[in-house]
């Protein structure tokens, strides 16, 4: 079953390291079959107080992949440029894709 990363950013920092982490976490995802969604964009909240930020979403083929992938050497070579520069709230959400079974 398919498992998404849905992150809430808040940039704060250094657009340039920012902008490291950016160009590097593509690469950090494809050993786990993992894929952005979205990442960023225009946004309008339709219920409630919610301020978001920047929303990112990616999807892999399972929660253990996502897991898998925050605790790989390469992304936590990197995370440290995110967790520097943005404030973000982040979880795993379990689900099916279009598509797939019920």
């Amino acid at each position: 079953m398919s498992a998404y990363v849905i992150a809430d950013v808040q940039l704060t920092g250094d657009a340039d390291e920012v902008e490291q982490y950016r160009a590097n976490v593509l690469a950090t995802l494809e050993p786990y079959g993992g894929r952005f969604l979205v990442r960023g964009g225009a946004h309008e909240v339709i219920e409630g107080d919610w301020q978001p930020g920047r929303i990112v979403v990616l999807e892999f083929p399972s929660v253990e992949a996502a897991h898998e992938w925050n605790d790989s050497a390469a992304y936590q070579a990197i995370a440290p440029l995110r967790t520097r520069n943005m404030v973000s709230k982040r979880l795993i959400v379990e689900g099916t894709a279009t598509g797939e079974g019920s």
